[in-house]
């Protein structure tokens, strides 16, 4: 991942969430912050292009990153009624739950972490946009590959003692194999009840060949511009390793599961496709 400015995935998906305020009805993921958070020029560039982002490739990115923002919120949800008081967002990015959370402060923690340089652009456009940073959120500057998680997190006020919800969203491809499997051992020492939402890329070879010669091309792209796909997990192989680490529930979500949960009568307009997984486990 770049380190000398925001991460460029973090912008990506930040404008695929903008674009489907814009372009999509009706939506799936409704968040009236997506469009003030990347400023006004982007905004008006995803309006004023917007023919250049209706088009197979586009359409299924930009539903794979919603649907899954939805799912984990609908997680959070869940967690939260089984008396979770703690959230944790993982390579946050230009995330918005923070901004529009619901829940009170005594019910509700939350904790942003990412890269320094990405998490300071964030907080840029935030006070750019006029939003306010929440008293209930709490920002935790984090390398993955360099620092230690829990470190950081107990030096924000994190309570290890308590059980928490993590969403760990578009980063898990970024990481060496190793590194996503010591994220999984992390979030299985946690109390019961705790519980995690994240995605991962399945092999390549699991799409058709025209896909894979678009997402071959992708990958080539990430890699120039810095920021490769290092990790792939068969999704039967994934599941069976997360079970052998004895966490209470294990749930892998593909692309025809979010299809048929989110967008099931809109085959022309939105439909997730790719390698992306979405996979749940609680402690």
């Amino acid at each position: 991942m770049k380190r000398t400015g925001p991460s460029l995935t973090a912008r990506g998906v930040a404008a695929s969430r903008a674009a489907h305020q814009l372009l999509d009805q009706p939506v799936v993921m409704d968040d009236p912050i997506a469009v003030p958070i990347i400023g006004r020029e982007d905004a008006d560039r995803i309006a004023l292009g917007g023919r250049l982002l209706d088009n197979d490739a586009a359409r299924a990115l930009r539903a794979f990153v919603v649907a899954r923002a939805r799912f984990a919120e609908a997680e959070l949800g869940a967690a939260i009624e089984r008396g979770v008081g703690q959230f944790v967002v993982l390579g946050a990015g230009l995330d918005t739950f923070a901004y529009r959370n619901p829940y009170p402060a005594a019910r509700l923690r939350v904790f942003e972490v990412d890269h320094p340089n990405t998490q300071a652009w964030k907080r840029e456009r935030l006070a750019e946009a006029g939003i306010q940073e929440p008293s209930t959120l709490r920002y935790v500057s984090c390398d993955f590959e360099h620092q230690d998680l829990a470190t950081e997190l107990r030096a924000a006020g994190f309570e290890r003692d308590k059980p928490a919800f993590f969403s760990w969203l578009g980063v898990s491809m970024y990481l060496e194999h190793e590194v996503v499997m010591d994220m999984m051992r992390f979030f299985r020492s946690l109390p019961a009840g705790s519980g995690v939402v994240f995605d991962y890329l399945a092999p390549v070879e699991s799409v058709g060949f025209l896909r894979q010669i678009l997402i071959g091309m992708m990958t080539v792209q990430l890699a120039w511009l810095g920021e490769p796909w290092k990790s792939y997990f068969d999704p039967a192989g994934l599941v069976e390793a997360l079970r052998a680490l004895d966490f209470s529930h294990v749930s892998d979500l593909g692309p025809s599961d979010l299809n048929a949960m989110y967008f099931p009568d809109r085959p022309e307009q939105l439909m997730a496709g790719g390698l992306g997984h979405m996979l749940t486990v609680r402690v």
